[in-house]
Formats: structure tokens, sequence, C-alpha cells
């Protein structure tokens, strides 16, 4: 595609065109290596960053914002767009959950003071591995 617009949700900039966009990890890949990946196989970890079976995992997003957050997890980083951090906290969860990562301390706090300010949804997760 050549053309368009796309509402970037981080940070809620519509850019124009693809040249503007980044696909953003949205647990980062050094995140899920420290998360558990380290210990899968070549296959798994390819299966990882190429995840297209759910479309939490892999989102486009201004190279702006993805160059704010980097490897950063939600204990260190949150959108700037506050009217999408409930979606990103659920989706962070349900992205961890569908690959088998652990969250840490810091990280849990973290995800907890957040959703502990958002509606009660349920989140559906298919199962990776």
């Amino acid at each position: 595609m050549s053309g368009g617009e796309w509402c970037s949700v981080y940070d809620y900039r519509y850019i124009q065109g693809p040249s503007g966009l980044d696909i953003d990890h949205l647990v980062p890949l050094a995140e899920a290596w420290d998360s558990g990946a380290s210990a899968w196989s070549a296959a798994e970890r390819e299966a990882y960053a190429n995840d297209l079976g759910d479309d939490r995992v892999l989102i486009a997003v201004s190279a702006a914002s993805n160059r704010s957050k980097a490897d950063q997890v939600p204990a260190t980083w949150l959108p700037p767009a506050s009217g999408y951090r409930c979606q990103y906290a659920t989706d962070c969860v349900a992205d961890k959950m569908r690959w088998g990562l652990s969250v840490d301390t810091d990280e849990a706090e973290a995800l907890a003071d957040l959703l502990g300010d958002c509606p009660d949804v349920p989140v559906a997760v298919t199962l990776a591995r």
C-alpha cells in the first residue's frame, strides 16, 4: 500500500502513508527474552518475533512513539495517549499470557496500578505455545 492515513494509538497521531510508521512488538523482544524466551528454541523465538496470530502482539504506531518506548515495559513507559493506557495494559497481559512469559515485581505493580483505573472487561487469550 502506498497511501492512506493511520492512527498511532500510542500517541493518537495521524500518519499519512506508511513511511512514518513502525511495527512495534507490544512486549519488546528484549523483555520477552528476560521473561522466559531465553529458554525457547530458535524456532519459538522466531515465531514470537513474527506472531501474526493475535492482532495485539504487533501493532503499527508512529515511529517517534515506538522509538520513545524502545525496549521498555509498563513499569518504565506508558503510551503518551492516556486514553489508550487501559488497552495497552490488558494487551500486555494478554501477550505475556499467550506466550507464557513471566512478569517481574515492578511490572506487576505497574500493571496493577494501571488496571486499577480501568473498566473491568474480559480479555480473551489464545495460547501460542
